[in-house]
């Protein structure tokens, strides 16, 4: 793990050209760990991302009862008996979004208590509308703030029945529900509350997930899914690379002119944020508004290019940003205003980005504060491709999903140096 304090980017003065090696989806890593985890045998997981998220994942796994060795980088051995066990400690999560929500659901099915908690940032992240919808299926929890820590009192198994869930804030919560009701006493009916979800495309990744571990599923109406309880049985599983990891490349090579051999096309992602490609090929001239509900792990990429765009570009659908890692649409306007005064302003939930050309070839020094966010030190490393100047503190939160990038720029030839 790189321990600098902060790192400056040198510009790069040719196109950037190379191949590199993506690593694996996060999303779907922690999505096959826990169904893994969950099904009775032994599933051999490749292409997986070795990161801080995961491997807090893991770790819970072998807390409660499931055998996880990792083979080499990229893989996972996970050896279940079925049914999880309850942990003797709480389980500690870091800041990983996916492995908090999707186990404090899965938590429901052991007997007995479980804390689930995480780092202080974890512990700002709302939990609530899960704990709410576990609440209508008979699943007591405790937690004061409506972030974590969250105490379970597990009963052995889900009643089953009729949820709802609100899952305005994240899909996540809806993911969490979807995996944990296969393993319910009777047939789970998880729907929506409203129309609005956080980004739609990853349930669609869980209920892949799903039906690979044996999972019987069916989309009873727009937005409702029954769910048998069916358990899940051991499967190999390979994981396809990160598509969110793939933006920072697609966007260095737009932004330099060059080519980045990623070894998959863009349509060959499942993940929403390969959504992203279409646009970034547009660049210089993107579009006036995008809308960033269903790819918002992307949107620090694009805003971060928008800034060199030939126009201003306003960002709409994407207050869910508030409450990720940090408050990503404050972080991206503060920090993109380090750069330039002025560059970039807050409208209600809509980030305005007024683009500026002219900036790339400039020398402008800035600090540029990443608030343990990963997304937001990746991001911004992009600025350092045009930009004299460019400081990223904390480098080394990238580990939470993509601990070699550093290593992927200086690949392609970008100049890094230790602060």
């Amino acid at each position: 793990m790189l321990t600098w304090p902060a790192l400056t980017l040198t510009p790069v003065a040719a196109p950037l050209r190379g191949r590199v090696v993506l690593p694996g989806s996060k999303s779907i890593t922690n999505r096959a760990l826990l169904l893994a985890g969950l099904a009775a045998g032994t599933s051999h997981l490749t292409g997986a991302l070795k990161s801080d998220d995961t491997l807090h994942m893991a770790e819970a796994l072998r807390q409660m009862g499931v055998g996880v060795s990792e083979p080499d980088d990229t893989s996972f051995i996970v050896t279940g008996s079925g049914r999880l066990a309850a942990p003797a400690m709480p389980v500690f999560l870091g800041n990983a979004g996916t492995a908090t929500r999707f186990l404090t659901a899965a938590a429901a099915n052991i007997q007995g208590a479980v804390t689930i908690t995480g780092d202080a940032h974890m512990q700002r992240r709302p939990i609530k509308p899960l704990l709410d919808a576990l609440a209508q299926i008979g699943v007591e929890t405790e937690a004061p703030t409506g972030c974590p820590p969250v105490l379970v009192h597990g009963n052995g198994g889900i009643p089953g029945g009729t949820v709802t869930v609100d899952a305005g804030l994240s899909s996540q919560y809806v993911s969490a529900l979807l995996m944990a009701a296969a393993g319910a006493r009777t047939a789970t009916i998880v729907a929506l509350k409203g129309a609005s979800i956080g980004a739609r495309g990853y349930v669609d990744l869980t209920l892949a997930a799903m039906r690979r571990f044996g999972a019987s599923v069916t989309e009873t109406r727009p937005g409702a899914w029954r769910i048998e309880p069916t358990g899940y049985h051991a499967t190999d599983f390979a994981i396809e690379p990160d598509a969110s990891a793939a933006t920072y490349l697609w966007a260095a090579e737009v932004l330099t002119a060059g080519h980045i051999d990623l070894g998959l096309e863009a349509a060959s992602f499942t993940q929403p944020d390969a959504a992203a490609h279409a646009l970034i090929a547009q660049f210089p001239r993107l579009p006036q508004v995008i809308e960033g509900s269903q790819m918002q792990d992307a949107i620090p990429t694009l805003a971060v290019l928008a800034a060199f765009n030939e126009t201003a570009v306003r960002f709409v659908g994407i207050a869910n940003l508030r409450v990720k890692e940090c408050d990503r649409i404050a972080a991206l306007a503060t920090e993109l205003n380090r750069i330039r005064p002025g560059l970039t302003q807050e409208e209600g939930d809509d980030l305005i980005v007024h683009g500026d050309p002219t900036l790339a070839g400039q020398h402008r020094p800035a600090a540029i504060h990443t608030y343990a966010d990963h997304r937001i030190a990746m991001a911004f490393a992009l600025a350092g491709l045009k930009i004299g100047g460019i400081t990223i503190q904390d480098p080394g939160c990238v580990a939470k999903t993509f601990p070699n990038y550093w290593n992927v720029l200086g690949s392609l030839g970008i100049g890094l140096s230790q602060n």
